[in-house]
């Protein structure tokens, strides 16, 4: 059994902070480091509808929408245990770099999903708390697709389902004491991982549809956050 404690409101100004992440260097709004042309911006027109928007600037970066639940009044974070479920139609312009992912205090990455047109087939599957990924190909993945995400953040295991399908078990996991943000954005490719957008495009968009978390009712229970800030758990 679980209970979800989590539904994503996009509109909502406790759950979600807009245009900034401490995921971004002085928590942005840019990141050319990454190989990102984002320039995070606070207006709702780009992220608080769940359609994530993208348009071109004057300077050749791209104002870009981007929230996050870190530093957002509700705080809320994924822990160990965890199932998050995600639906959300792909973007169809070169360039666009739509990402579900987790993040906290320099790290604790965990991609739900990346994914980049000039691959349509391909979806980005990645641990970065232990250092494993899978690229996951399938026919229904393709530019503009409705795809549905289900992620078990389980400590010996992260296991991403794709429209039912069992498509990743990492069998690596988080560990017990694991906790994160969530993060919904979409970035823009600067060329140096994947082609830039062509110079004709001049917007881009990636939506979602829902998000929610589970978390396990029965079993032994999960430490309180406190627990981990406090040192009392490794």
């Amino acid at each position: 059994m679980s209970d979800v404690v989590f539904t994503a409101d996009f509109a909502s100004t406790r759950q979600w902070v807009a245009g900034r992440s401490w995921a971004y260097p002085d928590g942005g709004p840019v990141n050319p480091d990454d190989g990102k042309l984002d320039h995070l911006v606070t207006d709702p027109a780009y992220s608080r509808t769940g359609r994530f928007r993208a348009t071109r600037r004057p300077d050749g970066d791209w104002d870009a929408g981007l929230l996050t639940t870190e530093d957002s009044a509700e705080g809320f974070m994924v822990r160990t245990g965890d199932v998050l479920e995600t639906r959300v139609r792909l973007p169809t312009v070169v360039g666009a770099w739509p990402a579900v992912w987790t993040w906290r205090d320099g790290g604790q990455e965990i991609d739900v999903f990346e994914y980049h047109p000039d691959n349509p087939d391909l979806l980005e599957l990645s641990n970065h708390v232990r250092n494993t990924h899978r690229y996951y190909r399938n026919s229904a993945v393709r530019p503009g697709a409705w795809v549905d995400l289900t992620v078990e953040f389980g400590a010996q295991r992260v296991v991403w389902w794709v429209n039912g399908i069992r498509a990743f078990d990492d069998r690596r996991g988080v560990g017990r004491s694991w906790h994160a943000y969530l993060i919904v954005n979409l970035s823009v490719c600067a060329g140096r991982y994947h082609p830039p957008p062509p110079p004709e495009a001049r917007e881009m968009d990636f939506e979602v549809a829902r998000l929610t978390v589970r978390r396990p009712r029965i079993g032994r229970p999960l430490p309180a956050v406190e627990e981990y800030e406090t040192g009392l758990l490794d």
